[in-house]
């Protein structure tokens, strides 16, 4: 038996792979990505209790950059899926919760030392191809973001069991961090799968047992992910993934007595949605739902006249146009100084214009596809929009073609209109807006930045001066959850940057870090007393 106080291994980021002309990591991975694209297509079913469940309704996957190729296909479900998930999930729950801590931390850190080495260049693969990322964009998600997570949060793990109270004499306080009461519903976005594996693995970590909802878009990688957590040894129940429509999934979770929580990064109309679905049917549930949720965002950059042209260009043409600008932190609205736009300009233009664009096979190619046809005619539908106004232009792109894949060029919008719909909008796309402002009007600009939009998750200041950075991050305190000085608002690194955002971006409980595992547990405190009274009468009460 176990008598001793257990320390987990120190977590340290995943070193990023570079992936250079000519390296063996860059021909491996490609290989790989080869490998899957040319095998026999795959058939991926749902993977509930100890079960692999494949149905008729069989839904294609094929690559958003390449849509005629069909890879595969993934088993969708129905309700009856969703139930049986919640039943092989509260069936795991004892079990589960009652392993030691040490135990769960193992799986995870086996886990992510799987991925580190022999399942790094399959989830990779499968998220360039799945979720059109390129090389290096799958290698800092789906491998070392994942990888971070799992480390880290075993290690933040031992730091909240350590979290004890103190004790008077004769007396010994304990406090307990039990699993919450029921199951976790994990509902996961396509753009990173990383966040996929960390919603359903950190409420598990704490000794929860999940019903977990990829996006149909992220199936691949969601099935590696499920095939990773098995090698690692978590037991069958404890993290059970179905396909199914998401109105048909929260129609059983959130009419169940033991839903006790929601971990969801996703739409914030969705998650508006399911936080006021939850709280009609809160006379149902066993105990109060933990609701935990990262949302949209209407990113900005704020460049001060002091500022580097060619830092500020980077940092745009990289921080709007990476991933296809598919990620809830990335830049979509820039206020730059009207006396440094001409020397910002051409450099930004000479960047954004060199992009190549294509397949994610082909290593120098920065850009690639959106993630599927929906996604294409909605951005298309604001370019489109936007060639029809009189106080907007677009500068550089504005094209798109879907004839082969969903192929829609980094587009720039400058506008004379502060409250233009691509200025306040969401977008999710390779479309950054542009609004020149006078370099006398810091205070007013900073204001309209605060106030444009209803989100809160990322933004970034570029500037020398440090009086204006300070006044900057003063002004904008409340404007973002992630906030970068001199630096492009994306890139979020577990263990450094705890990634999260207020107002219509969500709950702020910072992925990657203490705080987001402190909502998956539901703390006990005990109090021992060594001798205790055994009369009833206090000194006081003598005569």
């Amino acid at each position: 038996m176990a008598n001793a106080f257990f320390k987990v291994p120190e977590a340290v980021n995943e070193p990023v792979k570079a992936y250079g002309k000519g390296s063996q990591e860059r021909t491996d991975l490609l290989a790989e990505y080869q490998r899957l694209y040319s095998q026999k297509p795959i058939e991926i079913p749902m993977y509930i209790g100890s079960n692999q469940i494949h149905t008729e309704d069989k839904r294609p996957l094929s690559p958003p950059h390449d849509h005629k190729k069909c890879i595969g296909t993934f088993s969708y479900g129905n309700a009856s899926h969703v139930q049986q998930a919640i039943d092989a999930a509260l069936n795991a729950k004892n079990a589960w919760a009652a392993l030691p801590w040490t135990e769960r931390a193992a799986i995870f850190l086996k886990a992510a030392d799987l991925l580190a080495g022999p399942y790094r260049n399959r989830m990779n693969a499968a998220t360039m191809l799945g979720q059109s990322k390129n090389i290096f964009q799958a290698e800092i998600d789906a491998a070392c973001e994942m990888i971070d997570f799992f480390r880290f949060n075993v290690q933040y793990m031992t730091q909240i069991y350590q979290e004890q109270p103190i004790s008077s004499p004769g007396i010994w306080n304990r406090l307990e961090y039990r699993p919450l009461e029921g199951f976790v519903f994990a509902v996961t976005p396509f753009n990173f799968t990383a966040i996929a594996a960390n919603l359903c693995a950190a409420p598990a970590m704490m000794g929860n047992v999940v019903v977990w909802k990829p996006a149909d878009s992220q199936i691949y990688s969601a099935h590696v992910i499920m095939e990773l957590f098995k090698e690692a040894g978590l037991p069958d129940g404890v993290i059970n993934m179905v396909t199914v429509e998401g109105p048909v999934a929260g129609e059983v979770v959130f009419n169940h007595p033991y839903f006790a929580g929601l971990h969801f990064t996703g739409s914030t109309s969705v998650f508006k949605h399911l936080w006021k679905t939850i709280g009609n049917s809160i006379e149902k549930y066993k105990s109060y739902p933990r609701i935990v949720g990262e949302t949209g965002g209407k990113d900005f950059v704020f460049v001060h006249e002091s500022a580097d042209p060619a830092i500020v260009a980077t940092a745009l043409s990289r921080g709007a146009f990476e991933y296809q600008g598919q990620k809830c932190s990335a830049a979509s609205r820039a206020y730059l100084p009207s006396n440094r736009w001409d020397e910002i300009k051409p450099i930004l233009l000479k960047q954004v214009q060199s992009f190549k664009m294509g397949s994610t096979y082909e290593p120098s190619n920065f850009i690639n596809a959106v993630i599927d046809e929906k996604a294409f005619d909605k951005i298309s539908g604001f370019i489109d929009f936007i060639k029809e106004q009189p106080d907007a232009e677009i500068i550089a792109g504005g094209k798109y073609d879907k004839s082969v894949g969903y192929f829609i060029e980094p587009t720039i919008v400058l506008t004379t209109n502060p409250s233009f719909r691509t200025l306040c909008e969401e977008i999710f796309g390779p479309v950054l807006t542009l609004f020149i402002y006078d370099p006398n009007q810091v205070d007013e600009t900073l204001s309209l930045i605060d106030q444009t939009s209803d989100y809160a998750l990322t933004g970034a200041i570029l500037a020398k001066d440090r009086y204006v950075i300070q006044k900057a991050m003063a002004r904008l305190e409340h404007s973002a959850g992630n906030l970068y000085i001199n630096d492009k608002p994306t890139g979020a690194v577990v263990g450094q940057q705890p990634f999260g955002g207020a107002r219509g971006s969500g709950t702020n409980d910072k992925a990657g870090a203490a705080m987001n595992l402190l909502r998956w547990v539901s703390a006990r405190t005990i109090k021992e007393t060594f001798v205790s009274p055994t009369d009833y009468r206090y000194p006081f009460m003598e005569e």
